[in-house]
């Protein structure tokens, strides 16, 4: 498996991310929180417009290469505080139950220790049924959320957090 950094000048590269995360978040969440949600979610943080921002503003965004060289998933970070930050952590559909998870966040962690992190925290939808292979992973629920996305929208999540 690979990680390939994306950067704020790879137009191409940014294009490509956002197709794949639509697609991979479309087919995901449209089930959890339908597909009126979802597609305003979509397009309000994985527009190219909205990564393009993103990046700029100092997340990092990494697409997961498998051993055949097929782009699977995508990972988005950014270093707040006195942790990482974990906002985006993907993968298709035929992807998972591979174990590939446990490599990805195996990456995120690494990178928050280089970066002297204290911990790596994340947001999950209440209703994700994902939320339980973040506990597997070692993470902990530390607190509920309830953010205003706009557009009559809310996030509804669980915080979790890794302790480094």
């Amino acid at each position: 498996m690979v990680f390939c950094e994306l950067f704020e000048n790879e137009n191409d590269y940014i294009k490509e991310m956002s197709v794949l995360a639509s697609k991979i978040v479309k087919e995901y969440y449209d089930p959890i929180i339908g597909s009126e949600q979802n597609d305003y979610m979509i397009q309000k943080f994985q527009s190219y417009e909205s990564i393009r921002e993103q990046l700029s503003k100092g997340y990092r965004y990494f697409f997961v290469i498998d051993d055949e060289n097929c782009k699977i998933g995508f990972i988005a970070v950014i270093q707040q505080d006195k942790g990482l930050y974990l906002s985006k952590f993907y993968l298709e559909k035929a992807a998972r139950g591979k174990g590939y998870a446990r490599l990805m966040m195996n990456f995120v962690i690494e990178n928050a220790r280089k970066n002297h992190s204290r911990s790596v925290s994340l947001n999950v939808n209440k209703y994700n049924e994902s939320r339980f292979i973040y506990e597997k992973l070692g993470f902990r629920q530390v607190r509920k959320e309830k953010i205003d996305i706009g557009g009559g929208y809310y996030m509804d999540d669980f915080v979790y957090e890794y302790l480094l």
